[in-house]
């Protein structure tokens, strides 16, 4: 009888409830039973309220058990779900379970199904066709594929990347570079920890891609200190490229060249800030720079420089494997494509969904997540990180793209949503967004440094009632210099959850009391 497959993730988020027992576990009872098996650690599906999540690959497909602790695995053998047998545990197929089919995995394609390590498990499962195309092309070719796609940043500007590029591929000079922002920092994103931890091979690849569209021989991935697991992720994949002559002098005896460093953080917010980055990368403070001049035309030690995220250049392998019209064929609008939204909060179903631009919030609340974890009643939702929107419940039918968001005075930003329900204080909320830029802020524009410390300051008499009307014709005031005089989106989006919270939850502030009065 042949070895069964069975999946176990190594994940971050699966490690640290115990992925790593459940695989030793699982291993030392199959011995003890003298059953043979092919333990594989995977990434994470990203059905995270079901981790420790165990595949067992059956005829039919993979059957998924979860969430498996170490006291089940003597149960689970019982059972025979070595062969697919029940167990209260069971979720029946992987594909079929409704969370994972109601999907769009584009750029998460791989991400759990196979070794993120393995080399041979990535290119069966369509790894590096969009390279090997690329490498035929011509440059401009590569760039007319990646605009015609429509994809744009995904660290939450929504800048073109093609238009990125064509300004870096036309730039002239013998250096250029391309940097991958992966700092991710925002309150309730994981994107990019998963795809580097779950299929950093894809990262790579888009990466090498961009490099030959733009001219570029060096690349830098910028990763923050608080990801171990994909910075060791990572160093491996890139040691497996470079073997593989996929990295290197002469890639896949083309004649392109391209080298790969990784430099980690020390885990500043502000760093998610391209020029930041760009700044912490040549050694120095993690400061904003002014602009002009643009990355694009003076970035990375004063060379034309792309700068992306990781889910942006992560996805540049499936336009060039697929072609650019058929990755626009999702979305709507100006929004083209996918994204990974990134469920976290008080929500029941936790986890990543990678979907078309246009689903609304309700449907990723209520139908992916479930509501909330606690039962109480959904209140609000933060959209796009700490600096991002709160949007009340009654809002939840909003779409999910960049300019629906906009219109309803919201924005994507990197796809985090983080719900909270009724016992949330959203006074106290808003004061959270001046402390938190007052904390990272890099000091270098008065309105950010001076103003959350002042909103902060007035947020805290607000709150015991003190001057209502007067604090908060402050309160307007800063947001606005805030806003309008802010280097950069530190604090000129700062305002944006206070001013939120206030327009649609302004009984928190008092405003209800004050009118009574």
């Amino acid at each position: 009888m042949s070895a069964v497959t069975v999946f176990v993730p190594k994940d971050a988020a699966a490690v640290s409830v115990g992925a790593d027992d459940v695989a030793v576990a699982l291993s030392q009872e199959a011995q003890n039973r003298g059953i043979d098996i092919n333990l594989i650690r995977n990434g994470s599906r990203g059905l995270l309220w079901l981790e420790p999540l165990v595949e067992i690959e059956t005829p039919s497909g993979r059957v998924a058990f979860g969430p498996v602790s170490t006291s089940d695995i003597s149960g689970l053998f019982d059972a025979g779900f070595l062969s697919g047998g029940d167990h209260d545990l069971g979720q029946g197929l992987t594909e079929d379970i409704p969370y994972l089919a109601k999907q769009e995995r584009l750029t998460f394609a791989r991400c759990g199904v196979i070794d993120p390590l393995d080399l041979t498990a990535y290119e069966s499962h369509g790894g590096l066709v969009g390279l090997k195309k690329a490498l035929e092309l011509e440059p401009s070719a590569i760039v007319e594929d990646v605009t015609a796609s429509g994809l744009r940043g995904r660290g939450g500007a929504g800048f073109p990347a093609g238009r990125k590029w064509e300004t870096v591929r036309k730039e002239s000079g013998d250096q250029k570079y391309i940097c991958c922002n992966a700092d991710e920092g925002d309150s309730g994103t994981f994107a990019d920890r998963m795809l580097m931890e779950g299929d950093p091979f894809t990262l790579l690849e888009g990466m090498v891609i961009a490099g030959r569209a733009v001219g570029a021989d060096t690349g830098y991935i910028y990763i923050r200190s608080e990801y171990p697991h994909a910075i060791r992720a990572l160093n491996d994949a890139v040691s497996s490229f470079e073997r593989a002559n996929l990295l290197g002098k002469n890639i896949l005896g083309s004649g392109q060249a391209f080298i790969i460093h990784i430099r980690i953080g020390a885990g500043a917010y502000i760093c998610g800030e391209e020029s930041s980055m760009l700044e912490s990368l040549e050694g120095k403070r993690g400061q904003v720079r002014a602009k002009p001049p643009i990355p694009a035309i003076s970035g990375l030690f004063g060379k034309p420089t792309v700068v992306n995220n990781v889910l942006t250049l992560a996805t540049v392998p499936y336009v060039l494997a697929n072609g650019g019209k058929t990755y626009s064929a999702y979305g709507q609008g100006k929004s083209r494509g996918t994204q990974p939204f990134q469920l976290a909060g008080d929500i029941a179903r936790g986890g990543l969904v990678e979907k078309a631009f246009g689903v609304t919030l309700r449907e990723l609340v209520e139908g992916f997540g479930g509501g909330t974890r606690s039962g109480r009643p959904v209140r609000t939702a933060q959209v796009g990180g700490p600096l991002g929107a709160y949007i009340p419940e009654t809002a939840f039918d909003v779409d999910m793209d960049y300019e629906s968001l906009a219109g309803s005075g919201a924005m994507l930003g990197h796809g985090g949503v983080v719900v909270f329900n009724e016992s949330v204080d959203m006074a106290r909320q808003a004061r959270f967004a001046m402390e938190f830029c007052e904390i990272e802020s890099c000091g270098k524009c008065t309105p950010c440094r001076i103003g959350s410390v002042r909103g902060k300051e007035t947020l805290d008499k607000i709150i015991v009632g003190e001057d209502l009307e007067k604090n908060l014709a402050v309160l307007e005031d800063l947001c606005v210099l805030m806003t309008d005089g802010s280097l950069c989106a530190m604090g000129g989006l700062t305002p944006m959850p206070v001013t939120s919270a206030l327009k649609h939850f302004p009984e928190d502030f008092g405003l209800a009391r004050q009118a009574a009065e």
